[in-house]
Order: structure tokens, then C-alpha cells, then sequence
């Protein structure tokens, strides 16, 4: 008969659990962050809702083959088509209000897991934290928060609810105040959550050093003492290319373009454009006649599944037609990090969520800012005032005017076509050279994701 210690000696020493907030943003950002732990032969479960798994592996990319898949049934959610009328996407929170039930499953499988790990690192998006909360009560067990976007935005929070107290890294900048990013509803939800995040034994970022430094040293400094790990960039820094057969057709397009001669247009997984305004984004990029791939679709719904109301955007009469050689116009799911990876794509204009932005960063291209809900406000002045790797298409303050095609007209011209656009682009490709340098031996990014394997297999 085996001794104790025999039994504990046959136990994996770690495992690691994720636990994504369910929209498509979140979905990707830890499935990417999956492949980086399951690189270094650590056992990985990745936990959502049947829908959600579905959807994240449909659109990852990469290979996925040694993740452990955990989709959990959850009460069934209505799933409403996107309100092109509203800024926020308030046609996902049910889908939201519907994974706050996957806190028993969760429980579950974390008491499994403990029971045959010697330990158990739990990694859940920030907003979900009630859904992870029980790991605080298992010994072995532990609870480490992912904030999903940059640390600049966090602190940003932060200091706002200080009263924006003198800051030297902040005095410079002019930081968009929180109004309209969030709906007192999911304010509420998010409020909701907070209040778990003082059971995190840590907190993990989907950013660099290299991009924002200053502000991961001063989210340090309000911890209380917890550690703090910048683990990004996780998207890969290197896109394969596909072979012909596998390829989408825009690529196809792509690669019959000259160098950073095309602009990339596209507004995420949570935006759908009022008719008015698809029609002055339409008139500006025929305009500009710049070259451009421009993503034209609602935004995902809750069940991206459930098809039965998708409804084609329409665009001007003869548009299409029209643009024919100088544009492409892309209605399906569209393969944004080969598109930015590629020679040809010279800028993007962006609503400037993280994963677009870092995306476009870690490819060297610079952003057209066009900022919708949540934190890409803020974002938008990370990328323009602290990094100048972008122009404002349109300000925050701004929020409720249509975009003019003379607006985006201009704002591609001047990205494309102009000095100011060249030196934009330098600074991007500079600050891609760093981040890339950061990943490989002895940089800081490297040298982060190092200590926080060190960390958890100890």
C-alpha cells in the first residue's frame, strides 16, 4: 500500500484554471494566455459557458490542442439583436447576467482539482471574480484577477476615484472623463464584483513594461503589497501565413497591395453602426481614395449562434462597385491579426479595445482612434498621447455627433498620406522592435513571464 507521501509525490505539482468573462474581447485574451502557461508543460482549464467555448475556439486562430475545455450548462439567455441606436452593447447582459451561474461548477471543479494538484492557480477575468470567489476557501488553492485592459485605463479608475489628485505622469495628459463609457447598470455589476477582488492573491496583465511601465509602477504602489505580473503582449508576435487554400480572400487582396498603402477599418465585436453613419464612413473612405479593408458587421450577439435575425448593413447605392480595386469590403468573421501583420496594412482605424489595440501596437501600425463604450476612451489616449502612435477620428467629448465623411476623409489622409503619418508609423515600428526584444531572453517581458511561472510552480 502507497505511503502519503508517495501519493502526494504522484500528484501534478500545478494547474491552472481560467475563468474569461463571456464576451469576445475577454474569450480571446485568456485563451491566448492558455497557450503561453501550457507552453511550459502546465496542465491548463479553460472554463466558460457551452455557448462561450464554442465561440472562442470557433475564432481562435492558434492551435488549442493541450487546453482542457470546461463548458458548463448555465439557464438559458435571451439573446436580442444589437441596438445600433445604443453605444453600449446592453444586448449582452444577459448572456453576462447568465455565467454568473457557473460559480458552482467552478466549485466543483476547483475541489476536484485540489484534491489531485498540489496546487491550484486560479486566473478569472476582474469581472468575474463572484464566480471565483470559493477558491479563497480551498487551502491549496490559488486567486490571482486579470484585468483586461491596459494598466494605464486601471489607474486612470483609480485615480479618478481619488479626485485626480497631481500626478506627474498624468499632468500632461487630457484623460476623458468616464461619462458615457458605462451604463449605470453594468456599473452596478461591475461595483458587484469589486467588492470579491480583495480575495486576489495577485493581479495579471494582458500588457508590457515596454508599453506602460509607469503605470503598472504606480497600480504597485496602491496594491496593498500584491504582486502585480505584466504578462503581455499574448497575442502572437509572429503570425504564420496561412497557405492558399486556408487563406481568407482579403489576404489575397492584400498581398497585391504596395507597402502600408491600405487602412484597415474595423469597430470590434460589441459595435453596430447607425445606418447614417455607415453611410458617412462609406462616403469618407471613397473619398480619401486611400486603399482600405473595411469590417462591416452587427456586433456579436450574446448566442453568436442564434442567426436567425442577422441583417446585412446596408451601404451607399453603387458603393461597392464604385471602390471596386481600391477597397474590400469584409461582412464575415475577418482575420484581423493577419491583416495587421501584414506589409501591406499601413494603419487602422480602431474603437480601441485592448485587444485591437494591442494587436495593431505589437504589429507596428498605427491608430485612428474611434472610441465607443467601457474603456476604450482611454485607451484611445493611451495610444495618442502617451505612446503618439495615433490621431483622434473622434473625441470623447464628442461622443454624440456623427462622424462626418469629411471627419474620416480627413483622418485617413492624414495617417496615410501625410508627414505627421510617417513619423506615427516610425514610432509604432520602434515601439514594436522594443516590445518584440522585451519576449526574447533577458527582456523585461520574458524576465515577468518567467517569475510568474516561477511563481506558481514553486
Amino acid at each position: 500500500m502507497a505511503s502519503n507521501g508517495e501519493n502526494l509525490a504522484q500528484k501534478n505539482q500545478v494547474a491552472v484554471v481560467l475563468i474569461p468573462f463571456s464576451a469576445q474581447g475577454h474569450l480571446n485574451q485568456l485563451l491566448h494566455l492558455s497557450n503561453l502557461i501550457s507552453s511550459h508543460n502546465i496542465p491548463v482549464h479553460y472554463v466558460s459557458t457551452v455557448t462561450h467555448i464554442r465561440q472562442a475556439t470557433l475564432r481562435h486562430h492558434q492551435s488549442i490542442s493541450n487546453i482542457h475545455f470546461h463548458a458548463f450548462d448555465v439557464p438559458t439567455f435571451v439573446s436580442p439583436s444589437p441596438d445600433p441606436e445604443s453605444d453600449f452593447p446592453y444586448h449582452l447582459i444577459p448572456s453576462f447576467e447568465a455565467s454568473m451561474h457557473l460559480r458552482d461548477p467552478v466549485r466543483k471543479l476547483l475541489l476536484s482539482l485540489s484534491s489531485e494538484t498540489k496546487r491550484v492557480i486560479v486566473i478569472h477575468d476582474a469581472a468575474m471574480a463572484s464566480v471565483a470567489q470559493d477558491a479563497t476557501n480551498i487551502p491549496n488553492v490559488e486567486n490571482y484577477t486579470f484585468h483586461i485592459t491596459c494598466a494605464f485605463s486601471v489607474y486612470v479608475n483609480y485615480w479618478d476615484r481619488l479626485g485626480r489628485p497631481s500626478v506627474e505622469a498624468m499632468n500632461a495628459l487630457k484623460v476623458p472623463s468616464l461619462e458615457g463609457c458605462f451604463p449605470t447598470q453594468f456599473l452596478d455589476f461591475l461595483t458587484t464584483q469589486r467588492e470579491f477582488l480583495k480575495f486576489s492573491d495577485g493581479f495579471i496583465y494582458n500588457t508590457s513594461r515596454t508599453i506602460d511601465g509607469d503605470y503598472i509602477e504606480l497600480m504597485e504602489a496602491v496594491t496593498a503589497g500584491k504582486r502585480i505580473w505584466a504578462l503581455g503582449p499574448f497575442n502572437p508576435l509572429v503570425v504564420e501565413k496561412k497557405h492558399s487554400e486556408g487563406r481568407h480572400s482579403c489576404i489575397e487582396w492584400l498581398d497585391k497591395q504596395e507597402p502600408n498603402s491600405v487602412i484597415y477599418v474595423s469597430f470590434g465585436t460589441t459595435t453596430t453602426l447607425k445606418v447614417e453613419q455607415i453611410q458617412q464612413v462609406a462616403t469618407g473612405l471613397e473619398q480619401s481614395k486611400q486603399r482600405f479593408i473595411w469590417v462591416l458587421r452587427d456586433a456579436d450577439k450574446g448566442d453568436i449562434f442564434d442567426e436567425n435575425e442577422a441583417k446585412r448593413l446596408h451601404l451607399p447605392n453603387g458603393f461597392e462597385e464604385r471602390v471596386k480595386g481600391m477597397g474590400v469590403v469584409v461582412r464575415d468573421w475577418a482575420p484581423q491579426l493577419e491583416i495587421l501583420s501584414h506589409l501591406s496594412t499601413g494603419g487602422f482605424m480602431s474603437h480601441c479595445g485592448w485587444n485591437s489595440c494591442l494587436e495593431s501596437i505589437t504589429m507596428g501600425v498605427p491608430i485612428a482612434t474611434w472610441p465607443m463604450h467601457s474603456d476604450q476612451p482611454r485607451n484611445a489616449t493611451l495610444i495618442t498621447e502617451v505612446l503618439k502612435v495615433g490621431l483622434v477620428v473622434k473625441d470623447w467629448s464628442e461622443r454624440k455627433a456623427l462622424v462626418t465623411a469629411s471627419d474620416v476623409e480627413n483622418s485617413v489622409r492624414r495617417l496615410m498620406q501625410t508627414k505627421e503619418g510617417d513619423e506615427m508609423r516610425e514610432r509604432a515600428a520602434r515601439l514594436k522592435s522594443a516590445i518584440h526584444m522585451s519576449t526574447e531572453v533577458g527582456g523585461v517581458s520574458r524576465m515577468e513571464m518567467d517569475s510568474f511561472i516561477a511563481h506558481i510552480t514553486k
